[in-house]
């Protein structure tokens, strides 16, 4: 199968899941909101240009507002950790290129404490902006971190939950290009 038709399946699995499946599950609290649709754009090749990046996090926060009617609240959060990642991809990824032979982020290719703490701060970023817009008035700021790290901590439980169950199978990137 192609990268394209794979990531296009990938986005349409995500979005669905996502709006049929955690929106739908009563609420655990009010502070307690889980989004796994945002782990489409952390499973993106590592050689993505940075602009079809953010052309992807567009697309992918704007189908999820087109579902739950939001205005473009998801949509800002996707082109947040879209143009972020390869910051974070740079950081946490070995220098030698020799190292650097797997095509995309997973635990196989990162090692499961680099990719933990890549998924970990991509949610952070995604869910302070997320929940930041939501607000626009903090009311109070306890209730704003409070809302951040329970939403984080739910959400990493669901990557990583995600990540053991449902294993990729990983390609090489090779030099022939």
């Amino acid at each position: 199968m192609s990268d394209l038709v794979k990531n296009i399946f990938r986005l349409g699995v995500f979005i669905l899941v996502q709006v049929y499946v955690l929106n739908k599950i009563p609420s655990l609290h009010r502070f307690i909101v889980p989004y796994l649709y945002y782990l489409f754009i952390l499973w993106l090749p590592f050689t993505m240009p940075r602009l079809a990046l953010l052309a992807i996090g567009f697309v992918t926060g704007l189908t999820l507002d087109y579902f739950k009617m939001t205005p473009g609240l998801h949509t800002a959060a996707c082109v947040l950790i879209a143009y972020a990642r390869p910051f974070i991809i740079n950081l946490l990824m070995p220098k030698e290129v020799t190292e650097f032979t797997f095509r995309e982020p997973s635990p196989r290719a990162m090692g499961w404490g680099p990719y933990a703490v890549y998924a970990l701060i991509l949610t952070a970023i995604h869910h302070i902006y997320l929940v930041l817009l939501e607000w626009l008035d903090f009311g109070t700021f306890l209730s704003f971190i409070i809302k951040v790290t329970a939403t984080t901590a739910i959400s990493m439980l669901l990557i990583l939950t995600v990540e053991l169950l449902f294993p990729r199978r990983m390609k090489y990137r090779t030099n022939t290009a």
